[in-house]
């Protein structure tokens, strides 16, 4: 099944914020291997791709939407960027909200683009990630 093309502009807002935690924050620059102490104590800032697994769970939606038809074990994840009004830091409630923003087929394969909005639930743009994935439509693989 390939995506319908009348999908693009499709919304997932995330089922719950997260609270971003000092710990949390440590935690992954230590996963990364960043010793970088902006990542550490009462003022830390998170590392860049930290915005990646906030807004994961909005991206779960779009995944899950059984209209696309999109497989994990049928992707691969091609391109990721990241666009940042402010760092993200302790003690920020960070909302997601992931958009369908593209499709296109190539070579009989899906080309799909998102982009998940973070935003603190007063309001605040935090940041942007945009998501380019390869998916091979099922009968294909």
């Amino acid at each position: 099944m390939t995506i319908d093309a009348s999908a693009v502009g499709r919304t997932y807002p995330a089922p719950e914020s997260y609270l971003v935690g000092r710990e949390k924050i440590r935690e992954f620059a230590d996963a990364i291997g960043d010793p970088n102490p902006a990542y550490r104590g009462d003022d830390a800032i998170a590392p860049p791709t930290f915005a990646f697994p906030l807004g994961s769970g909005a991206f779960d939606l779009l995944l899950a939407d059984p209209e696309l038809g999109l497989a994990l074990h049928r992707i691969v994840h091609a391109d990721q960027r990241f666009a940042y009004k402010r760092p993200i830091r302790a003690g920020d409630e960070v909302a997601a909200t992931c958009t369908l923003t593209a499709y296109r087929q190539v070579r009989g394969m899906d080309v799909v683009t998102t982009e998940t909005q973070l935003r603190t639930t007063a309001g605040e743009d935090l940041a942007t990630t945009t998501t380019v994935i390869f998916h091979t439509p099922e009968g294909d693989a």
